[in-house]
């Protein structure tokens, strides 16, 4: 059985590639707009607050490492992935909930 092209096929090739295209003409322009900014700012540091921190990181995580040093980003890759784990490490840190050693509700009188 041999696979022909139907009209629709080229059409859905075309349309992807086109979307394509134009995904990436936006992505160079926030690129751009980001080299413009860190360029204005120039050596002073960015501070940002924890939502903030938890925003960029989460978006930063699903993109994946490779793909985060393939554009411009206002901190490093590194930095912006080490705010996931931490974040990631709090969700799952219980710490507070445990009971101290010796608690006097834990021996038997």
């Amino acid at each position: 059985m041999s696979f022909l092209l139907q009209p629709w096929h080229i059409m859905l090739a075309v349309l992807s590639g086109l979307v394509n295209q134009r995904q990436q003409q936006i992505i160079e322009f926030q690129n751009a707009q980001i080299e413009a900014l860190l360029k204005q700012l120039g050596r002073k540091r960015l501070l940002l607050d924890d939502d903030q921190r938890r925003l960029l990181s989460v978006k930063a995580h699903a993109i994946g490492r490779k793909a985060l040093r393939e554009i411009t980003t206002i901190f490093t890759p590194d930095t912006i992935l080490r705010w996931h784990r931490n974040l990631i490490a709090r969700k799952f840190d219980s710490s507070d909930k445990r009971s101290p050693a010796g608690h006097a509700s834990d021996r038997s009188s």
